[in-house]
């Protein structure tokens, strides 16, 4: 997928003439929503009361835009319209990237024991797939 992507963005470098700028101008918008993504993602999660593998599917999905199902069609436009394909590659690179960081982060924002205090004074009354205990 890399070598893909590497060949994808090679053959739209050239495109790009005098309008880095305009690329430039969009790409910081690309990782604000990444962010943003995050804690929205977070957000939902806890408004569900999602256990960790389904918190962290949450915040994964909402943040991956899957640019790369509309980067054919933007490849597709024509020679005075290669501004919006650049801009779709640009996405993706910025996806990417943050896909990378998000795996080393969202474990450390929901991590696998929420409850690290009570497991250590065995005050636990959590199951491992995270449903209560039934009384005793």
């Amino acid at each position: 997928m890399i070598a893909t992507l590497l060949t994808i963005v090679a053959s739209q470098v050239p495109k790009l003439d005098d309008n880095l700028t305009d690329i430039a101008g969009v790409a910081p918008f690309y990782a604000l929503f990444l962010l943003l993504m995050a804690f929205a993602g977070l957000a939902v999660a806890r408004l569900f009361h999602l256990d960790v593998p389904a918190a962290r599917a949450v915040v994964f999905t909402g943040a991956t835009r899957n640019s790369l199902v509309v980067l054919p069609l933007a490849l597709a436009l024509p020679d005075q319209l290669a501004t919006a394909a650049v801009a779709v590659v640009a996405q993706t690179l910025i996806e990417v990237i943050g896909m990378v960081i998000y795996v080393r982060a969202v474990p450390r924002f929901l991590p696998q024991d929420r409850h690290p205090a009570a497991t250590r004074h065995g005050d636990d009354h959590t199951q491992p797939t995270g449903h209560a205990r039934p009384s005793t």
